[in-house]
């Protein structure tokens, strides 16, 4: 990717989370991005395309992080890095972040299939672990990492306090 792309990238992720996908113009990017508003569909199509290059990298970064904790063998630490990611994430990557949960309420939709695979392997650690609905308790982590998320986009710190009551539910500690 040239340097300019990722100047583009950059300033697309930083007015669509700040601003909205739908409120940005591709000129607003050009503009921030210093380049021909020409340059933005050249290199991106249309602000869709812009927005699937963003996506795309931010894909990779979560993928990233998710197989990380998939690697992990012991299903209790397993489940307890999931649990902690909220607190894992660098915050240089919060723009990306706030742009995925702001679009969830702007179209009223979410993919969460980037997570699919996470998913499953904590249902496996929930399995070993002996409980009783073992992908019940892959989606409520799911739930609570996401609703720790969001807190940490809003508050811009996420309370450590949730965490440790949790992993004191689920006897992580």
């Amino acid at each position: 990717m040239t340097e300019k792309q990722e100047k583009i990238i950059w300033s697309a992720l930083e007015l669509f989370a700040e601003f909205g996908f739908d409120a940005t113009s591709t000129s607003k990017v050009a503009k921030k991005a210093g380049v021909s508003e020409g340059l933005i569909f050249r290199h991106f199509e249309n602000k869709e395309g812009l927005l699937m290059a963003i996506m795309n990298q931010g894909i990779e970064r979560a993928t990233g992080y998710f197989n990380e904790i998939i690697k992990i063998n012991d299903p209790a630490e397993r489940i307890k890095q999931a649990l902690s990611l909220p607190f894992l994430i660098d915050e240089s990557e919060n723009r990306f972040w706030k742009l995925i949960y702001a679009l969830k309420w702007q179209r009223g939709s979410y993919d969460d299939s980037m997570a699919d695979e996470l998913k499953k392997s904590l249902a496996e650690a929930f399995n070993a672990l002996g409980y009783d609905h073992p992908y019940a308790e892959a989606e409520l982590v799911q739930v609570f990492i996401d609703g720790v998320a969001t807190e940490a986009l809003l508050k811009g710190k996420a309370s450590e306090q949730l965490l440790e009551i949790i992993l004191n539910k689920y006897r992580l500690t």
